[in-house]
């Protein structure tokens, strides 16, 4: 029973097992979660929560691929879209909280486009894997190095949405 608990969280109950694109599924389901969670408990009660959780999902999930899959990143894992998706959705909530008080063209547009927005760039760079992130990818084959290549997707997609902004 618990295996079988910890086998569905790293497939994300089954997303995993999509016959097409289940990465980008899990992504979009990611966006998907998100939102709703913006949606019902607002920007200030969401970061800090959201933070934690997908930091204990990255920890745990590091080892349970290990466990479950020895180190290979088999095409069912997808947890770690999960925990590279939330990066920059993370920043998302972190650019309102600072810009909450003034007002910029960054207020201007809906939520559901910086969110779109975050899951674009993020599936860009964890498609195309720009160095360094194919270095990671290629170098550490265990649970923790399947899960770190989407960290860093997430970090250029969070400075890519950093950048944007500051073009607006």
């Amino acid at each position: 029973m618990i295996d079988k608990f910890k086998k569905n969280l790293i497939t994300m109950f089954g997303i995993g097992f999509f016959k097409y694109a289940p990465g980008t599924l899990a992504s979009f389901i990611t966006c998907l979660i998100f939102y709703t969670l913006w949606s019902f408990f607002g920007i200030k009660n969401l970061f800090f929560p959201f933070l934690f959780f997908v930091i204990i999902i990255f920890i745990y999930s590091s080892i349970l691929i290990d466990k479950f899959y020895r180190g290979n990143d088999a095409r069912e894992i997808v947890i770690d879209e999960f925990v590279g998706q939330s990066i920059p959705l993370l920043t998302m909530i972190n650019i309102e909280l600072k810009l909450k008080l003034i007002t910029t063209p960054f207020m201007d547009y809906p939520t559901e486009t910086w969110i779109l927005l975050s899951f674009v760039l993020f599936r860009f760079f964890d498609i195309l894997k720009p160095f360094p992130i194919n270095l990671i990818d290629k170098k550490f084959k265990n649970g923790f190095g399947i899960i770190l290549d989407d960290i860093v997707a997430g970090m250029f997609a969070a400075i890519s949405i950093y950048i944007i902004l500051s073009w607006i």
